[in-house]
């Protein structure tokens, strides 16, 4: 059956702004700075079977791995009218437990059919960072050997049923965070997307019906399909070989770095017998560390990589990854099992998987890839007692730092910008002191930090913040030994760096991934990684003396 090209332009658009509208109302019904200010959210739209037929431009980590969470909650749960899931299972899909996941089903039809137990025409998910959900460490996002010590694991539940919020199950999630009054506004947050995205939906049908809605997801499917498979007929065939290291384990126990290997062989002719074959064998086994990527991940960040070589018009469907086949060995620091602590795989793994996937694909697309950018995500968090105001009481603060993203074959990197995984924001200064006992002492470019070449690296940024009272300090980052590669000739970007500034006017290095307990007037500056440069700088003296 022929597809008419213009209405399903149409329908792209259609899906993409219902699931856009769903970060807008999350963005602006949350509590936290982490989702309000930082957008660290994404939302998604998905047809009865699960296939994502829409994406809002929100956080690629997120948004490669929801649709393994809604298959999880759809296979263990049975959803009816008025039902929401949540879940936030790292080995169910999910990325690392503050990612707090929430599923609902879009009955159009509401009579007998959904009476009987019928299928959801559609699916709606919200995916949200929250601040704290629980563990050892405050923002639970510490370095631990074990997904226990990370914090509350949740299996697909119902949050909602007919309608009404079971008090039971959020009295458990709020009884074991640090926030909860933060957390259920930002869980509720996500509730309002859904009920937003459902509504949307109903509305569509309405006006178009519903056979007509389906059949034009379903076209959307194909096409994003057919654009990826006349994508990779132009990739040369071969295999391409790459790898990168993350630094260590956060752990001490690992003596030497986390290897990440790939293989990525293009058959002659890509079809469903002789697909593209993506393989991750080699690298590390998991590690006792905090770094270990769940296959959402993976899947994710390959997801990613492949969305990015196309044109930006193809819309991000399902459809996208059926010409690839992805083999990540159970066991490995790219797939990881329980009972294997994920926290940093999430922010961490996941970035290096894209930088050793472009990197292979440079060797196939010298003209289209870009250097690494900085390649973390730089990840802060403070907990502690804020007794400002005179009134005691806890907090948890969260954030990801930019660095430089890496050259391009045809530009300079961009400075101070989040890249890859992370598409979130940095934390204005005012929202900072505003919501939490700090102070922001210096934020800045860190300038010279990106890599030199015929373009340029991106600068990574220096952040400073003084604590305004006793709080725990912990980092996840990387990049402190290992440096942002340059292409084509160009020079590494520079590693980054942490030190702790205490009252006494005595410096520390902190390591990459670590926990601190710091003092009322203590300094915290990081200063994070630029990006690689690409091409050999050209000589200034070589046409004067030709």
């Amino acid at each position: 059956m022929r597809v008419d090209p213009i209405e399903l332009e149409v329908f792209k658009h259609l899906f993409h702004a219902i699931a856009e509208e769903m970060g807008a109302a999350v963005r602006r019904t949350a509590f936290s700075p982490n989702i309000k200010e930082r957008r660290d959210y994404s939302c998604a739209v998905f047809d009865t079977a699960g296939l994502v037929l829409a994406m809002g431009d929100h956080m690629p980590v997120h948004l490669g791995s929801m649709p393994m969470s809604v298959r999880a909650a759809v296979s263990e749960l049975a959803l009816a009218p008025g039902d929401v899931a949540m879940l936030n299972d790292p080995f169910r899909g999910g990325t690392h437990l503050p990612d707090i996941t929430v599923v609902a089903p879009v009955f159009i039809a509401r009579g007998k059919r959904a009476a009987r137990g019928g299928s959801p025409d559609f699916f709606v998910a919200t995916r949200a960072h929250h601040a704290d959900i629980g563990g050892a460490f405050a923002g639970s996002m510490g370095p631990c050997r074990e997904i226990y010590q990370e914090g509350l694991r949740i299996p697909p539940v119902k949050i909602v049923r007919a309608g009404e919020i079971d008090r039971d199950v959020l009295a458990l999630l709020l009884n074991n965070v640090r926030t909860p009054d933060e957390r259920e506004g930002d869980l509720r947050a996500q509730l309002a997307a859904c009920h937003t995205g459902m509504e949307r939906l109903a509305e569509l049908c309405r006006r178009y019906g519903t056979e007509r809605v389906t059949r034009a997801g379903h076209a959307l499917l194909r096409y994003s399909e057919q654009m990826m498979r006349a994508f990779l007929a132009t990739v040369p065939p071969g295999a391409y070989v790459a790898e990168d290291f993350m630094d260590d384990d956060g752990t001490g126990d690992r003596q030497g770095q986390v290897r990440i290997a790939l293989r990525i062989t293009f058959p002659r002719r890509v079809s469903p017998s002789r697909p593209v074959i993506v393989d991750f064998t080699g690298s590390s086994p998991q590690v006792q560390g905090s770094i270990n990527a769940v296959e959402a991940i993976t899947y994710s960040a390959c997801f990613y990589v492949f969305r990015c070589l196309l044109r930006e018009d193809v819309p991000a469907t399902a459809g996208l990854m059926q010409p690839i086949r992805l083999i990540a060995p159970s066991g490995t620091v790219v797939n990881a099992r329980p009972p294997s602590a994920v926290a940093g795989g999430n922010v961490e793994t996941s970035q290096r998987i894209v930088d050793v996937l472009l990197r292979a694909l440079a060797q196939a697309l010298p003209d289209r890839i870009p250097a690494a950018s900085s390649g973390t995500m730089n990840n802060l968090t403070v907990g502690g007692i804020d007794d400002r105001g005179g009134n005691p009481r806890p907090f948890a603060y969260y954030e990801t730092i930019a660095g430089g993203s890496g050259a391009t074959p045809a530009h300079d990197g961009v400075s101070g910008v989040h890249t890859h995984m992370t598409n979130s924001l940095n934390t204005p200064a005012e929202a900072l002191e505003y919501n939490y006992p700090f102070r922001v002492t210096r934020y800045a470019l860190c300038s010279g930090s990106g890599g030199q070449g015929q373009f340029r690296g991106g600068d990574g940024l220096v952040r400073e913040i003084e604590l305004l009272t006793d709080a725990t300090v912990t980092l996840l980052s990387d990049r402190r030994k290992t440096r942002p590669y340059g292409l084509a000739g160009g020079v590494d970007g520079a590693p980054g760096v942490t030190e702790i500034t205490s009252t006494d006017g005595s410096t520390e290095v902190m390591p990459g991934k670590a926990s601190r307990r710091l003092r009322r007037g203590d300094r915290i500056r990081i200063a994070t990684p630029g990006g690689g440069g690409w091409g050999k700088r050209p000589d200034p003296f070589a046409e004067e003396n030709s």
